[in-house]
């Protein structure tokens, strides 16, 4: 008997051992992305998403850490395990979808443009005719470019916001466009304030700016999809996300 109870001891310790994620790493981008993410003065990062981070592995009970890499190095380093799950930002669209998966999404915000203060505000193909815009590589606002901009204005690519940020307000190009919240958060800071103006946001285009921004997974990776799942929609009913958003926002950032 005994030796039967070790058995089955063994096989539940082992079942267990399966299951359970010793750590779940999730990747930000290594820049900062006010107010979803940045590093304060200790180096540690903080801001919105990485509270709502807190919250979810505190739902699923897993200790979780960070890892930062470059924006265009996020797809590749999930892929070969550099971390567990991409947290930074990233939309749900169509063509990633063909190489990796992705969560529910928590959270949604449009695409705009913002200029020189001085500029007529649009953010329509007429509006961008014989323009220059600043966009980040690999993102969504690039596909959006290739599709409707592309026969109208000039693409300048940046490795991050901060550097088109800088050539706007230098006059060397004429627009950055972007998710409209940290464009919206530039507007507010006292650089952003004397240079630039908020444009407006694009027409709604899902099939290439996606359906709301979501954790992005190995395709193989289901287990932890459903834990995550799981645990982005416990901390929505409980009102946690509620409350980490008021200390960020004065409005919904979830969306439609």
């Amino acid at each position: 008997m005994k030796l039967i109870s070790l058995l089955l001891a063994g096989a539940a310790f082992a079942a267990t051992a399966v299951t359970a994620q010793a750590e779940v790493r999730f990747g930000i981008m290594n820049e900062a992305y006010p107010p979803f993410f940045a590093k304060d003065a200790s180096g540690t990062w903080k801001g919105w998403e990485i509270d709502l981070m807190n919250a979810v592995c505190a739902e699923m009970k897993e200790t979780c850490s960070v890892v930062d890499v470059s924006w265009d190095g996020l797809i590749p380093a999930l892929q070969t395990k550099k971390f567990d799950v991409i947290w930074s930002s990233m939309s749900i669209t169509e063509e990633r979808l063909k190489t990796i998966d992705f969560t529910d999404k928590y959270y949604n915000t449009p695409s705009k443009l913002i200029g020189p203060k001085d500029a007529t505000p649009g953010a329509t193909p007429e509006a961008v005719d014989g323009k220059t815009i600043g966009i980040q590589v690999s993102t969504v606002q690039s596909a959006y470019y290739a599709k409707h901009f592309a026969d109208k204005a000039e693409e300048q690519t940046y490795q991050t916001l901060d550097e088109a940020f800088q050539d706007l307000s230098a006059g060397r190009i004429d627009f950055v466009f972007g998710d409209a919240i940290p464009l919206a958060d530039f507007l507010k800071t006292d650089f952003g304030k004397d240079c630039c103006a908020d444009m407006g946001d694009v027409a709604a285009d899902p099939s290439v700016l996606g359906t709301g921004i979501g954790g992005g997974l190995r395709k193989e990776d289901t287990e932890l999809k459903a834990k995550l799942n799981a645990a982005i929609a416990a901390v929505r009913a409980s009102g946690k996300y509620d409350e980490i958003t008021k200390a960020y926002f004065t409005f919904d950032v979830y969306g439609q």
